[in-house]
């Protein structure tokens, strides 16, 4: 009988534990006012110019390039031939990438020296100044000032990349890591859609008011820097790589809002436990000839690159033409294709539930799996379409379809996976790695992708899918699970590099 009672009061006390246990983990993972203000703050300020920057330039494209060819007429005696001005217009777009990856390759250096909360307002200023400049080039009548803002506009988006989804992922809290994380690509898909929206002809995207419409975005900025001092840094950039343990722990205790005083020593003794990890890497170098990095080094940049060799761009510079194939008007086929980007900017909007209900293995598998299969519906059908009446709308279908499931993982995931396989000291060089490899395919598409469509046809679609399949096939066997655990225990199931047992320790 005594015996029954103890084992009955164990068993309650078990019971009391987990419960204490999970109110410490709901109080940690909650958001507080401080922790909401900086990453909607940081995301409206940094990571919706950036996709802004990104999808304005396509509507008013002919009227820019008539602007630029007028101009140098009237100030150089330049008349471009068509050749010439397609050279001049390629230079003037693709010098955003160059200094996208400029700014990614640069981004580890700052985060590091100048601390996570400085990057990031480091962009604003940048953002600030390329608006400007892209506002005054028509006034000024200069061409230069244009490719100048474009290159600055690309050097902030490409610091925005690399930086903010470290700052997001180390100022939450564990559970939160996720719901933080997918932040800067949900902000990134905003950016697109508000672009196409002041760059329609009826708005701003017009031959007297392409200016405004390219330039606008610095309403945003200048909204969400006001308040910087506001922005609280990073609590383990503070204690891991500055060492200064007291400000540390002030910001968290700031981030965390009302918690109990458990919860933020439990934080802090994680911080303590990472700190004392001898021999941390962080240069470049030191990370690529790593070999316990290897294996998620090579994750990280082919999650980033394959994003942008997955086909998402491709779609969209062609989806008007596929909206034309289908009988629309060109009106119509202009809103369908921002019906599109609406798409894919409201299935972006679930990616902070399903960070927090959902394992990041299944999620990419899903979204890669089901990508890579519509992705070769869409090539097949575009094949055919001349054929089949009815394959114009299927190729449709299969637009928003493809856009649909990418938006499950391999949207948002790539852009936080970096902060939970990297511990704090190697994790800014290698998401800037990762972030330069976006940037480098993303380069190499807007490149190759008008010239491969001219020889392939519609089939140019089909290697994007088959890097949906490599992707599928790399998490499988490779990536293992990462929500809810601190990056020293997934560190240590990738260690061995391709050798490795992820499924250790389940």
């Amino acid at each position: 009988m005594v015996a029954g009672t103890q084992a009955a009061r164990t068993h309650v006390n078990n019971l009391i534990v987990m419960k204490m246990s999970n109110l410490h983990k709901t109080q940690e993972g909650r958001w507080s006012k401080q922790l909401a203000f900086v990453g909607y703050g940081a995301t409206i300020g940094s990571a919706i110019p950036a996709g802004y920057c990104v999808g304005v330039m396509n509507s008013p494209a002919e009227f820019m390039r008539d602007w630029c060819n007028q101009t140098l007429i009237e100030r150089y005696d330049w008349e471009l031939g068509e050749m010439g001005i397609n050279v001049l217009w390629s230079t003037i777009v693709s010098i955003f990438l160059v200094g996208g990856a400029i700014g990614s390759l640069t981004g580890a250096k700052v985060a590091n020296r100048f601390g996570r909360r400085s990057s990031f307002l480091y962009c604003g200023v940048i953002f600030i100044i390329s608006a400007m400049l892209f506002y005054t080039c028509r006034m000024l009548r200069s061409v230069e000032t244009l490719i100048i803002a474009r290159f600055l506009a690309g050097l902030a988006s490409g610091l925005t990349t690399a930086c903010l989804p470290m700052y997001l992922s180390e100022v939450a809290p564990l559970s939160m890591r996720g719901v933080l994380g997918v932040f800067c690509p949900m902000g990134l898909t905003a950016g697109v859609v508000i672009a196409q929206v002041f760059s329609l002809r009826s708005v701003f995207g017009n031959a007297d008011q392409w200016h405004i419409a390219i330039s606008l975005y610095i309403v945003l900025v200048l909204v969400c820097y006001a308040p910087m001092n506001y922005y609280l840094e990073s609590p383990k950039w503070l204690y891991i790589m500055k060492g200064d343990k007291v400000t540390a722990r002030q910001q968290l205790e700031k981030l965390r809002g009302n918690v109990s005083e458990n919860a933020i020593n439990r934080e802090i003794s994680e911080m303590e436990a990472e700190a004392n990890v001898k021999n941390q890497v962080s240069s470049y170098t030191a990370i690529l000839s790593d070999p316990k990095l290897r294996l998620p080094l090579i994750i990280v940049c082919a999650y980033q690159g394959g994003q942008q060799l997955s086909g998402i761009n491709a779609i969209f510079f062609y989806s008007v033409s596929i909206f034309l194939k289908a009988g629309l008007s060109a009106t119509a086929a202009e809103w369908t294709n921002l019906g599109a980007g609406s798409l894919n900017l409201l299935i972006s909007l679930f990616g902070p539930y399903l960070m927090a209900r959902f394992n990041r293995r299944p999620l990419f598998l899903f979204s890669t799996f089901f990508s890579g299969v519509f992705l070769m519906a869409f090539a097949v059908l575009l094949y055919f379409i001349d054929y089949v009446s009815w394959f114009a709308m299927g190729c449709i279908a299969c637009i928003f379809l493809y856009i649909f499931f990418f938006q499950f993982g391999l949207g948002p995931i790539p852009f936080f996976i970096g902060s939970e396989l990297f511990e704090v000291a190697p994790r800014p060089a290698a998401m800037s790695l990762g972030s330069l490899s976006s940037w480098a395919c993303n380069f190499t598409v807007g490149m190759l992708f008008p010239t491969l469509q001219e020889v392939w046809g519609s089939l140019v679609f089909i290697p994007f899918s088959v890097v949906c399949i490599l992707l599928f096939l790399l998490t499988k066997r490779y990536l293992p699970e990462t929500k809810g655990r601190d990056p020293s225990q997934v560190v240590k199931l990738v260690a061995n590099g391709f050798k490795s047992n992820i499924h250790e320790g389940k």
